[in-house]
């Protein structure tokens, strides 16, 4: 587990190079997650830069350094269900040149497909737990909702994956 104390201290003071460092230790997942969720390459950066943002100015009100990780998912959290709340038409497909394409490769295109067809929500959950590797108290924790309800929607989601895909006999 990653030591934070020091440079949330640091940037909570205003310096931008320790809120820099922090950043970087998370950067990654935040665009993962937003990408996974979202579906669009520039809705994820926008989703990251918004999130990046308010962390930034509201960092001071950070209680607790040992959970930035969690605290900022949570902002990230809150930014994708807001962009998807503006959606009026479902949202586009990722590009086969897309960055998540890049570093995570779909290994049919059922799959794709299939996880094409869930819901933002479901989306969203499964991107946490797989991509971010959160475990169903911390997607609890950030999502607001209860950690058993998440594990039966993730195991659902999962069910729904694994009927969608096995061949039929």
């Amino acid at each position: 587990m990653i030591d934070y104390s020091a440079d949330v201290q640091l940037a909570r003071e205003g310096s931008t190079d320790a809120f820099a460092r922090l950043y970087s230790t998370v950067y990654e997942d935040l665009y993962h997650i937003a990408l996974y969720s979202l579906r669009n390459s520039h809705d994820a950066a926008d989703a990251v830069s918004d999130t990046v943002m308010d962390a930034f100015c509201s960092i001071k009100k950070l209680r607790k350094p040992e959970k930035f990780r969690s605290w900022i998912m949570t902002i990230l959290a809150a930014k994708i269900k807001r962009k998807q709340r503006s959606y009026f038409e479902p949202n586009d497909e990722l590009s086969d040149d897309s960055p998540l394409s890049e570093n995570f490769s779909f290994e049919s295109v059922e799959l794709r497909e299939a996880v094409d067809r869930l819901d933002s929500e479901s989306r969203l959950l499964l991107s946490m737990s797989v991509l971010g590797g959160y475990s169903s108290d911390e997607i609890s924790a950030l999502c607001g909702i209860k950690s058993s309800t998440v594990r039966s929607k993730l195991t659902r989601i999962k069910q729904r994956l694994r009927l969608e895909l096995t061949p039929e006999l």
